[in-house]
């Protein structure tokens, strides 16, 4: 087995695929990256038995082959390489050797056949999003998603697809984005929610990539193949909560605002609350904004006024500044919007303005009770 690609070339399809290997693997062999020659399509691939990734390469070969390579000790030796051929021919020893300008490295190899098989998806429903929605649609509700292991399910991204849009959910119980597109439909209804790491992977490659993006996906799996890459991963088990009922449906208190404002405000602001509840107060009264925060252990304190566009009965609500942080710094818009109906309600945040057409955003934050 003998092959010729370019230095730079693999080390941008490998690092891409690096991103699926487990620091500490369970199994040795997912410590290495398959490589499947056949003739000059060389296919690599990733797992970490939950997700599999895989990437067609075209390289200069006339044999066929089956190896597992080393992953980190190729990927640290390519990335010393500049832009040259390099030349791999597995030897009788047991070792692949590689050739560049300079000189030669052996690498340990073992067998490819040890190496799991992504899993087969039968029967698979489908969908063609395109590349850059899927990333935005990603990076709008991931970091809404929760970390709590008694809790599978909101660890991931719902998948909610129907004939007239698509919609991807994100909780914590504390805080849920929900983000639509009316823009795009699936040719059937599904649901299903796709665990963080995989996303994470995707988010990456995708960013601005206007490459369609097949996704198929089963009762357990789900595909996602775009141009030589194709990545399989295992679904979360479980039913998602039903998050259109924690929404706020009646919100008479409307407050607008510009958006860089709040958020360099509350996040000043911040800086001087209680280390453990991270509590803001929000008072607003007629055209103006009042943001505070007490940290009354340490005699702590913090107030800005802001001016702002509001409809709606004087109120004062607390809510935890990082979700707030995080939601704004989230958001593109010059003015956002915050509905709000009772200080022990959920507010709601939206963007004013800066959505594509068929765009959709809403956030959602639970309020923390404020001790007068």
């Amino acid at each position: 087995m003998k092959f010729i690609v370019s230095s730079t070339y693999l080390l941008k399809q490998l690092q891409i695929l690096g991103g699926v290997i487990n620091n500490n693997n369970t199994l040795p062999i997912l410590d290495n990256f398959l490589f499947e020659l056949n003739q000059d399509e060389l296919t690599v691939s990733a797992s970490d038995l939950e997700t599999t990734m895989s990437a067609k390469l075209t390289v200069e070969s006339d044999s066929e082959g089956k190896i597992a390579v080393p992953a980190r000790l190729l990927l640290e030796t390519l990335k010393t390489f500049p832009e040259q051929p390099l030349t791999f021919v597995v030897e009788d020893n047991n070792t692949i050797e590689l050739s560049s300008n300079h000189g030669k490295y052996a690498l340990a190899y073992a067998g490819g056949d040890e190496f799991p098989k992504a899993v087969s998806l039968e029967e698979p429903s489908s969908t063609t999003i395109q590349g850059d929605v899927l990333a935005t649609a990603i990076s709008k509700t991931i970091f809404a998603s929760g970390n709590d292991d008694l809790r599978p399910v909101m660890s991931g991204v719902f998948f909610q697809f129907t004939g007239d849009h698509l919609t991807f959910v994100a909780t914590d119980a504390h805080k849920l984005v929900k983000y639509s597109r009316n823009d795009i439909s699936a040719s059937q209804t599904a649901e299903f929610i796709m665990p963080k790491k995989p996303l994470n992977l995707l988010k990456g490659i995708l960013s601005g990539s206007d490459s369609e993006v097949l996704i198929e996906y089963n009762d357990s799996n789900a595909r996602f193949t775009f141009e030589d890459t194709t990545l399989v991963c295992r679904l979360i088990d479980g039913k998602y909560p039903n998050y259109e009922a924690v929404i706020p449906k009646e919100n008479p208190n409307k407050l607008v605002i510009d958006r860089g404002q709040f958020l360099s405000s509350v996040k000043r602001v911040s800086i001087f609350s209680n280390k453990t509840t991270h509590q803001v107060r929000l008072k607003i009264a007629g055209a103006e904004l009042n943001i505070s925060a007490e940290d009354v252990d340490y005699s702590n304190k913090a107030e800005e006024r802001l001016t702002c566009s509001y409809q709606g009965d004087d109120m004062q609500i607390g809510f935890n500044s990082r979700f707030l942080t995080e939601m704004l710094s989230n958001l593109n818009a010059n003015e956002v919007q915050l509905e709000m109906s009772l200080p022990n309600r959920a507010g709601i945040l939206t963007p004013v303005d800066g959505l594509d057409e068929g765009e959709k955003v809403t956030m959602l934050v639970m309020p923390v009770m404020l001790n007068n």
